[in-house]
């Protein structure tokens, strides 16, 4: 889509004669006679570019940019004026405009100013992209995770829904943007609805947006989800926390591509690609009756499974040392260096809280542990396993402590399963999700080649 320039003048013919150059220049131009106006396209289109002319009827053109600016802090506004003087021309630059052009207007110049005007705006949003391209980084080697980037890679380019499940803490939402960012869309918007956190009588107001004076409280015209998304990617989050009577909503406006703001008449066209995730298991909920089986059939075009971190547990170090650079950096540390026995407690963990768990313990780490290097003994008690339940023999409560309880369970857990693979490494490892090099290290730590051969 071509880039968008509103012109705002209360002179027809300025606004006609700016619209024809700057449309002949490849650009899309709307117009505007009044600063009033001019607020409410900005609403609507969101343009890349506001040529705006200081004398206006109603509130003129220094208060229309102060307006702009308050709420579109990075839009970049160009003022035009008849009546020019340095006095106006510093007032408006301290408040934000990019330059200031007296009339009567040289088209060759507004044309030089304007593209270079749209320079800036095109390299902060290149700036912006290769920012998230490091922030939203999917990091791990392990096989899992290569198949889920080699998928990514595949989908991201075209304009497929995309179900995204997997449990919480795994990196639904990084999934996310990082198939937003390498998309056909990724110039546009992403956004995000938390779809568990918006109350059941707020839903029509946060996805569609409403009039002012559509209801008690509604002092101005609001933007929806939907509507600040188009041409980009709204991501549904949470999207089977949803009431049932919130689901029929979306599933109207997915279907009709079209919708009307609270207390409005006029319909409104989307254009948005959709990504929903979920950590819960949307058949159970079907048949539970708590998630409508036409909405799932909508929205699980493509799925895609974020692997657990107890299931790719090789990418520990690798993801430990990211987080030691992210946050020695944030706390403006010193980046400190993690031993192999610290590594060897982080790779013994099964991560129940996944990859936010183990964040959260680096974080910790870098801000308590004393020294430039994180022994063993600095990692904290690190939370119990809540995906495998224990047997009833209580060996669990019995031990001294949590890692000693982790341990014992482990151990006897790795023999169970050893025995009922006739101790065959390969099907274990598959079997319990561990990679077959990570099985024969734990069947040397707690000495069970030893009882194979008792066996």
């Amino acid at each position: 889509m071509n880039e968008t320039i509103l012109v705002v003048d209360d002179e027809e013919s300025i606004c006609l004669s700016l619209k024809g150059i700057l449309s002949d220049e490849g650009y899309e131009v709307l117009t505007a006679q009044s600063g009033e106006e001019c607020l409410d396209l900005i609403e609507e289109d969101l343009p890349s570019l506001v040529l705006l002319d200081i004398w206006l009827p109603g509130i003129d053109g220094i208060e229309t940019l102060k307006r702009i600016k308050s709420k579109y802090p990075k839009m970049q506004v160009i003022m035009i004026s008849g009546h020019g003087s340095v006095e106006s021309a510093v007032k408006t630059t301290k408040l934000g405009a990019f330059d200031f052009i007296e009339k009567p207007l040289s088209l060759d110049k507004i044309v030089l100013i304007v593209n270079h005007a749209l320079d800036i705006v095109r390299l902060e949003e290149e700036n912006r992209l290769l920012k998230g391209s490091k922030e939203h980084e999917i990091d791990g080697n392990s096989k899992a995770i290569v198949e889920l980037k080699e998928m990514i890679q595949i989908i991201s380019p075209t304009n497929a829904w995309i179900l995204i499940m997997g449990e919480n803490g795994t990196g639904k939402e990084l999934v996310a943007r990082s198939i937003h960012r390498q998309s056909r869309r990724s110039g546009k918007p992403f956004i995000e609805v938390n779809c568990a956190a918006i109350p059941e009588e707020l839903i029509e107001s946060e996805l569609f947006g409403h009039e002012k004076g559509a209801f008690t409280g509604a002092t101005e015209k609001k933007r929806g989800k939907f509507d600040l998304a188009n041409k980009g990617t709204i991501f549904l989050d949470e999207v089977a926390d949803m009431s049932l009577k919130a689901q029929a909503k979306i599933l109207r406006i997915l279907q009709e591509k079209k919708f009307e703001r609270v207390g409005g008449a006029r319909v409104i066209d989307t254009d948005v690609r959709v990504l929903a995730a979920t950590n819960k298991n949307l058949e159970h909920e079907m048949e539970k009756g708590r998630f409508r089986q036409d909405l799932y059939y909508r929205l699980n075009v493509i799925p895609l499974e974020i692997p657990p971190l107890r299931n790719r547990i090789e990418d520990v170090p690798l993801l430990a040392a990211h987080f030691i650079r992210e946050f020695s950096l944030k706390e403006s540390k010193k980046e400190k260096h993690i031993t192999d026995d610290a590594l060897e407690v982080l790779m013994n963990h099964t991560w129940p809280g996944n990859v936010r768990e183990l964040k959260n313990i680096v974080e910790r780490l870098i801000i308590t542990s004393p020294s430039d290097v994180i022994h063993a003994g600095d990692i904290p008690p690190l939370s119990r396993d809540n995906h495998v339940s224990t047997d009833s023999s209580g060996f669990a409560e019995d031990a001294c402590s949590l890692k000693e309880a982790k341990d014992i369970f482990e151990r006897d857990y790795i023999m169970k399963k050893l025995a009922e693979n006739d101790w065959n490494v390969k099907k274990t490892a598959e079997s319990i999700g561990l990679e077959r090099s990570n099985l024969h290290k734990k069947i040397k730590a707690y000495g069970l080649v030893d009882m194979k051969e008792e066996s």
